[in-house]
């Protein structure tokens, strides 16, 4: 259409016809290609021989909502059972800014350059308003992430904990059947993760950093009887001093928990992450620790009793979700919560009465 400008009446004036509006989405734009689907049997293989793609796809069907993705995610896992269990399982937490990242690098060279295998499991913590969670853990480990004998996964820690863990335990079975022999799982370093974390692992380590007031302030007593070992990062410069005076502080601090079962007695180790110092040390360390317990018997009463607690947390998990995601109860669930809020009943009554409703359909 030409436009009225270019009439005759408007002397001097002429305005281009311009092009054919292109359509909404490129033309040019290659068709996606839709992502190959593999059988249990193939990816089972595939894990098996080490197929990063595959154990990658695997670990988002276990961290997936779906319910088919689920199915086939615990067919994949409980054939990857016979060839899971030959990994040491560390554990890594620590306030924020203690430097977890840089010593999991750190840590994860020192292995990898003496020609082992290591799985490094990070919960990433999620927005509590947009439930949103960076994942940045690769762009940390800039070293260890290019190397082909790591693995990284990061996985955001939004909605059930427990639900995270559970997802975590069961990536590390297929982890360890893709060969992977240290599996090292680092917690967001806040919240109840710690004892998640220290229900599915090996060792479990707490990485503290000097400087910021009280040493053995916001250390919750529950988190250092945990710990296998105490490692005072950042051990470098003007700082070395403080942190061999943090050092004793921590190993006296230990001496007033009760002994460990396994019969340990833990090590309170310096190191600087960043400058690579007092890295093979604390392997060393770990390896005698194990050493330890398969040589008295505790590292597979350690491993029995957490396949246990894992069952009755995939129960719980399993009730958990049956309640929420049952039609009649979703349809209720808002009006009790109205009356709750209301005053118009308890919320122990309510939920009583939510309940008794579930389960008198069972």
């Amino acid at each position: 259409m030409e436009h009225v400008e270019n009439d005759e009446e408007y002397k001097g004036l002429t305005v281009n016809k311009g092009i054919i509006q292109p359509p909404s989405v490129n033309p040019y734009l290659a068709k996606r290609v839709k992502r190959k689907t593999f059988s249990v049997s193939e990816y089972v293989e595939g894990i098996e021989k080490g197929n990063i793609s595959l154990l990658s796809q695997a670990v988002t069907m276990v961290e997936s909502t779906n319910p088919e993705h689920y199915q086939t995610a615990q067919e994949i896992i409980e054939k990857c059972l016979p060839l899971a269990g030959k990994s040491v399982r560390i554990g890594i937490t620590g306030v924020p800014g203690a430097g977890k990242s840089t010593f999991i690098e750190a840590l994860g060279m020192h292995l990898v350059n003496k020609g082992e295998k290591l799985a490094v499991l990070a919960i990433d913590p999620s927005s509590g308003l947009s439930k949103g969670s960076i994942l940045g853990d690769k762009t940390r480990m800039e070293e260890l992430s290019v190397s082909d004998k790591a693995f990284i996964r990061p996985s955001p820690s939004a909605g059930s904990l427990g639900g995270v863990a559970r997802k975590t335990r069961e990536t590390i079975v297929l982890c360890e059947a893709a060969g992977y022999n240290n599996i090292f799982i680092e917690t967001v370093g806040v919240g109840q993760s710690e004892t998640a974390v220290h229900s599915m692992v090996d060792f479990f380590l707490l990485i503290q950093i000097t400087g910021a007031g009280d040493e053995l302030q916001g250390i919750k007593r529950g988190i250092m009887e945990m710990a296998d070992s105490i490692i005072i990062n950042k051990a470098e410069g003007n700082n070395l001093e403080k942190a061999k005076l943090a050092q004793a502080q921590f190993k006296n601090a230990l001496h007033l928990f009760p002994a460990h079962e396994s019969g340990w007695v833990p090590e309170v180790l310096l190191c600087s992450a960043f400058h690579k110092v007092g890295i093979p040390e604390i392997w060393d360390m770990i390896e005698r620790y194990i050493a330890h317990c398969k040589g008295n018997g505790y590292f597979d009463i350690k491993r029995r009793r957490q396949t246990q607690y894992w069952m009755t947390e995939t129960i719980d998990e399993k009730l958990r979700n049956s309640f929420y995601q049952d039609p009649e109860i979703e349809q209720l669930i808002e009006e009790y919560r109205k009356k709750v809020v209301n005053d118009e009943i308890s919320s122990f009554v309510a939920a009583h009465k939510l309940l008794d409703i579930y389960f008198g359909k069972k």
